[in-house]
């Protein structure tokens, strides 16, 4: 299952982006919003990154203007690892090094073509762990550390 959030910002581009993921043959739940009316994308951004923070879901892709925004909420939740990208370079280090459960997408800053390739290459790459892991470990301990 791959959640799928947005504001009205980045409205337009999940919704291609749901075109690619169903093309793929993936199970998609989107979580908002469904019109272009103005919205607060924290509203939107919570749905997704607290189900992967919970377990009940082991990826999002969020979407706003530039990305910063849903980038910012999604890293308030434990367990998440939201990384905004502005290439597929990135969107596959995203996972390969950090092991990105979400993927955070500017719907104002990337073209269609370029989305595309980005979610492909997240999604077809995979964690490397290794010297990674000690790194996301830290992380993980910090979350411990600051929830006390």
């Amino acid at each position: 299952m791959i959640l799928v959030g947005s504001d009205h910002g980045g409205l337009e581009l999940k919704d291609a982006i749901k075109r690619l993921l169903v093309e793929r043959g993936a199970a998609v739940e989107d979580c908002g919003t469904d019109n272009g009316n103005s919205v607060d994308y924290p509203d939107f951004g919570i749905k997704v990154a607290r189900k992967v923070s919970a377990g009940e879901a082991e990826k999002g892709i969020l979407f706003c203007g530039t990305g910063i925004g849903m980038s910012i909420v999604a890293n308030k939740f434990p367990n998440v690892r939201a990384a905004l990208a502005t290439d597929p370079f990135m969107a596959r280090m995203a996972k390969e090094h950090n092991n990105a459960n979400i993927l955070v997408l500017g719907g104002r800053v990337l073209d269609e073509a370029t989305a595309r390739e980005m979610v492909c290459a997240w999604l077809d790459a995979a964690y490397e762990g290794g010297r990674h892991q000690g790194r996301l470990d830290k992380i993980a301990a910090l979350e411990r550390e600051l929830m006390k």
